[in-house]
C-alpha cells in the first residue's frame, strides 16, 4: 500500500488530543468522520471473521461493481455506521488506514496498535441471494445501506461527455469507467426494481426509505428530461409499495426546474428531495465541477433547490458538499479556517431557504482527477459537522430523512440525533 503523506501525524492534531478537545461531540461520530476520511483495512484475522454468506459485501454502485470480499459498512456500538472507506493492500491511501482486527473473540478497530473501539459488520438482506423474474440477481438491483434501499438507476453521466466537464473528485469518468461499453448496469429495470423491492420488505422493519439516483442525463425536450423519464419510470412503478408499506421516498437528481419536480411530486410520490451542488463556494464550484457550472452554474442550481423547498416543503430538500474539495490546490482557500467560514455562511444561506446542507467527507480517490491531492484534518471535519448541525438545528430544520438510520453517511446527522 502506498501512503503519499507518511509524516501526516506530526503535523496534525491526534484523534485523541480531539477526543479532549471536543469533550460535547461523540467519541463514536469523531472515530466515524475518521474512518470515512482515512479508511480502513482489514487484518487478516478480520477477514476470516468476515463470512459473505451472511454479511454484507458485493453491491452495485455509480463507480462500478464490488464483490463476496468487500465489505459494505461497519456499525460500532451505539448504532453509528461506518457507510465507506474499506480499502485493500493495493490501494494509494492520503494518510495511513485504520486496521480493523479480531482480538480476544472481538472484532475492533486499531491505529498503531491501540485499541479504540468495537465494531460488526452489516448483515446482508435477506434479498440478496435472490432473483427477478427475468432473472436479475436482486443485488444487483439494489444496495442496502443500514435501514434505506439504494437504487442507482443509471450507470452514466454525461457530464463527461463534456470536454473537461467531469467534477474533479469524481471517479465515474476517469480511466474509462464512463464508457457504455464498460459494462456496468447502464440502465436499471423498472420491473426489476419493482420485484427487489417488494421481495426486500418482507424482512420487516428492517427498512424505512427507498433512495434513487443516477448519473446525469442532460437531453430531452428540455435540460434533464431524459433524466426525468427515468427516474419517473420507476417510481410510477414502485409508488403503491411506498404507501403500502410505510415506507419515504426520497430522490438525488441533477438540478431540475419546477415543472419536473412537480412532475417527481406528483407522478412519482416522491416526498424528500436532494439535488448536490457538492461545493459551497461559486468560484470553487466553477472550478471543481466545471461541466455543472457551465450547463447549470452555481446560482441556477440554487435556484433549483429554493424551488425545490416549494415543491417538497421546508425541510424536505436536502444538498450534499463533498467538503474538503474546496481546499485543494492551486485554487481552493488557503486555509481551513477561511473554507470552514465560507462553507458555513453558504450554509446558513441555503438554510434560510429551507435547504438543508448534508457534509460528506471526501477520501482521495485515485481514480479522480484530484488524486493527487490531500484532504484535510480531522479537526476541519469536526468543525464543519458541529457548525452544520448548529445552522440546520438554528433554522428548525430537520435531517431526519438523511440521519444516521436511513444514510449515516454524514457527521453532521450523527450529531442531529444527540
Amino acid at each position: 500500500m502506498e501512503v503519499r503523506y507518511s509524516d501526516w501525524r506530526s503535523k496534525e492534531e491526534s484523534i485523541d488530543k480531539l477526543f479532549e478537545k471536543y469533550p460535547d461531540i461523540p467519541r463514536f461520530v469523531i472515530l466515524k468522520t475518521d474512518l470515512h476520511r482515512r479508511g480502513y483495512i482489514l487484518s487478516e484475522r478480520a477477514k476470516e471473521q468476515f463470512n459473505p454468506e451472511i454479511h454484507h459485501g458485493k453491491g452495485i454502485h455509480l463507480s462500478g461493481e464490488t464483490d463476496d470480499t468487500t465489505v459494505e459498512g461497519l456499525y460500532l456500538r451505539d448504532g453509528t455506521a461506518v457507510c465507506n472507506g474499506c480499502v485493500t493492500e493495493d490501494d494509494v491511501v492520503v494518510r495511513d488506514p485504520y486496521i480493523v482486527d479480531y482480538i480476544d473473540g472481538k472484532l475492533v478497530i486499531t491505529d498503531q496498535g491501540r485499541i479504540y473501539e468495537e465494531a460488526e459488520f452489516w448483515y446482508k438482506p435477506d434479498y440478496y441471494d435472490k432473483f427477478t423474474s427475468k432473472g436479475t440477481p436482486m443485488w444487483k438491483v439494489l444496495n442496502a445501506r443500514g435501514h434505506r434501499l439504494d437504487a442507482d438507476l443509471n450507470q452514466y453521466c454525461e457530464f463527461w461527455d463534456i470536454p473537461g466537464g467531469g467534477c474533479k473528485y469524481c471517479g465515474i469518468g476517469v480511466y474509462g469507467m464512463n464508457e457504455k461499453k464498460c459494462g456496468h448496469n447502464l440502465r436499471v429495470d423498472p420491473e426489476d426494481v419493482y420485484e427487489t423491492l417488494r421481495e426486500a420488505l418482507k424482512q420487516r422493519g428492517r427498512y424505512l426509505q427507498f433512495r434513487a439516483t443516477q448519473g446525469s442525463l442532460l437531453g430531452g425536450k428540455e435540460l434533464l428530461d431524459e433524466e426525468l423519464e427515468v427516474y419517473l419510470a420507476t417510481f410510477s412503478r414502485i409508488k403503491t409499495l411506498f404507501k403500502e408499506n410505510g415506507l419515504k421516498a426520497t430522490i438525488n437528481t441533477t438540478a431540475m426546474n419546477v415543472r419536473q419536480l412537480e412532475r417527481l411530486r406528483d407522478e412519482g410520490g416522491v416526498t424528500y428531495y436532494t439535488s448536490d451542488i457538492e461545493v459551497l463556494d461559486k468560484e470553487k464550484f466553477e472550478w471543481i465541477c466545471p461541466g455543472k457550472a457551465k450547463v447549470i452554474g452555481y446560482d441556477g442550481w440554487k435556484k433549483r433547490l429554493y424551488d425545490a423547498v416549494d415543491v417538497f416543503g421546508k425541510g424536505h430538500v436536502s444538498t450534499d458538499a463533498v467538503l474538503g474539495t474546496e481546499l485543494a490546490t492551486p485554487k481552493g482557500f488557503r486555509t481551513e479556517d477561511e473554507a470552514i467560514a465560507a462553507n458555513l455562511r453558504e450554509t446558513e444561506e441555503l438554510a434560510k431557504h429551507g435547504v438543508i446542507v448534508l457534509d460528506f467527507v471526501w477520501r482521495v480517490g485515485e481514480n479522480t482527477i484530484f488524486k493527487n491531492q490531500k484532504s484535510p484534518s480531522l479537526d476541519y471535519y469536526i468543525r464543519m459537522a458541529k457548525g452544520i448541525n448548529e445552522i440546520r438545528e438554528s433554522y428548525g430544520l430537520s435531517a431526519y430523512f438523511a440521519d444516521y438510520q436511513r444514510s449515516g453517511n454524514q457527521p453532521s446527522t450523527d450529531l442531529a440525533r444527540i
